[in-house]
């Protein structure tokens, strides 16, 4: 018993004042994912909400990424109406103050000459408050809390998803299909629920196809079969230029890279095994096997020969929680709708089967016969181990209550 880990206490999941600790601690003072770099060319913005904060993520007309509170320098009010969109600058609607894409403020009427410097900069700097961002490998990162200079470190992440999902091209993609969820689940179920396969065999019958239900999301048993098309898949990866090293949570980290082969007689995640899209980016041919990122608290994705589809969460109250997942190919293929539903079909019934496993899971936690419950060692390790990382990161006064 003294080796088993246990799930957390009800107030975890179900207490608003935990769910605010999750917001401060583990969501805005930490990177999380905000969307794909092919969404953003010159001009082009899109709006990441998490709890009270709003962060505008655009793209200046010299390629620099920017990210800035959605609040306008002068009394407060938010900026954009939209959740996306092209502009030239940010005008906000109460007053007119208007905004570079940079963040400067570029005209505010109506402010007087004790406003402005001499050389026509506002006084006191008044701009919109920046906050960190970074892309690599065609994902964006914000961190709401921090300003770029004071950023959480970055850069090995940055180093192994360029080794490792670097040649599947996403800054060059296009998303082909956007499916968005709300979840009566709170963002840790959705996590759990991700970070194991024990509800594999029983659930995703389309997942299953594909894909082996040994060796994964902390599965420790023995299975020569798996591990002897591991060796003969990385072998032939390696003499091809890819990464098949395993990236897996360095030093109690918050992502994961690894590459593994599916099962004989597929390509790629479709119910066929064939590949509906041209092969992305610089990947030598078909045969690449799935690449699985994580990237905690709210990715998760699978990128395939011909597409990838990215998973991203975010919370909107302890028992709510809103889902994102896209679909990228190449930017020059071309599909019909036909294509796109044989692309998306393994994806869209894997999640739509979890959102459900997820909300009755989520009703029984939040119910008064819950009581915390053991893990197994044998496969459910990556729920054990997504569970301390999340305790890691919340104040002590609140680890009482999350467990």
């Amino acid at each position: 018993m003294s080796d088993l880990h246990w799930t957390l206490p009800q107030p975890a999941y179900t207490d608003p004042d935990v769910f605010a600790a999750d917001l401060e601690h583990v969501f805005v003072r930490h990177w999380t994912f905000a969307g794909h770099s092919c969404e953003l060319g010159p001009g082009d913005w899109f709006r990441v909400t998490l709890g009270r904060d709003q962060v505008i993520v655009v793209r200046d007309h010299d390629g620099t990424l920017h990210a800035h509170h959605d609040v306008c320098a002068h009394r407060g009010s938010r900026v954009t109406t939209a959740e996306r969109g092209t502009a030239k600058a940010f005008v906000c609607p109460y007053h007119q103050w208007v905004y570079g894409l940079d963040g400067c403020l570029r005209s505010a009427r109506l402010m007087g000459d004790a406003f402005w410097n001499e050389d026509s900069t506002p006084i006191g700097g008044v701009r919109l408050a920046p906050a960190a961002v970074r892309e690599v490998a065609g994902l964006v990162f914000v961190c709401p809390a921090a300003t770029p200079g004071e950023a959480p470190e970055f850069d090995g992440f940055a180093a192994a998803a360029t080794r490792h999902l670097g040649p599947h091209g996403l800054a060059d993609a296009r998303i082909v299909a956007r499916d968005r969820y709300r979840v009566a689940a709170n963002w840790k179920t959705l996590v759990e629920n991700n970070r194991e396969c024990y509800h594999c065999r029983g659930s995703h019958p389309e997942f299953s196809l594909s894909n082996f239900e040994h060796g994964t999301h902390g599965d420790v048993r023995p299975n020569p079969r798996y591990d002897a098309a591991v060796a003969r898949a990385r072998a032939r990866w390696e003499t091809r230029g890819l990464a098949t090293d395993e990236v897996s949570f360095p030093g109690g980290s918050w992502y994961r890279f690894t590459r593994l082969p599916l099962r004989e007689g597929f390509t790629t995640e479709t119910l066929d095994g064939r590949l509906v899209a041209p092969v992305m980016g610089t990947l030598p041919d078909e045969d690449v096997g799935s690449l699985r990122v994580v990237g905690l608290p709210n990715l998760w994705a699978h990128a395939n020969a011909d597409y990838a589809m990215t998973t991203r969460l975010t919370p909107v109250d302890a028992g709510t929680t809103d889902v994102e997942v896209c679909f990228l190919v190449d930017a020059r293929a071309a599909l019909d709708d036909r294509d796109v539903d044989a692309l998306t079909a393994v994806w869209r019934a894997t999640s739509e089967q979890d959102w459900a496993l997820c909300e009755a899971t989520y009703a029984g936690v939040a119910s008064r016969g819950y009581r915390p419950g053991p893990l197994s060692p044998v496969v459910e390790e990556s729920v054990a181990s997504f569970l301390d990382w999340y305790r890691r990161r919340l104040p002590r006064t609140t680890t009482a209550a999350a467990g």
